[in-house]
C-alpha cells in the first residue's frame, strides 16, 4: 500500500480486549470507547483490526449520518 508511516504500518496489534489482530486503523479512543468497544482507558489512540473497525463503523453509524447532515446545514 505504501511506506510503512506510523504505527499501523509497522504492524501495531489490535487494542480491544482479547484480539491480537494486526490493526487496520487508527482512531480516537474516545470515540472507540464512547461506541462501546473495550480499550485501555489510558491510551490516547485506539488501534483497530479489521473486524473490529466494521463493528466501529456499524455502532457509529447514525452518529456519523447526523454529522454529515449537520455540514451539509440541512
Amino acid at each position: 500500500m505504501g511506506s510503512a508511516l506510523g504505527k499501523v504500518g509497522k504492524g501495531v496489534k489490535c487494542n480491544v480486549s482479547g484480539c491480537g489482530n494486526e490493526a487496520v486503523r487508527s482512531l480516537s479512543a474516545e470515540k472507540v470507547r464512547r461506541a462501546g468497544l473495550n480499550v485501555s482507558s489510558s491510551e490516547r489512540r485506539a488501534y483497530l483490526c479489521e473486524s473490529h473497525y466494521k463493528e466501529f463503523k456499524k455502532r457509529t453509524k447514525k452518529e456519523r449520518k447526523i454529522e454529515q447532515w449537520r455540514f451539509k446545514g440541512v
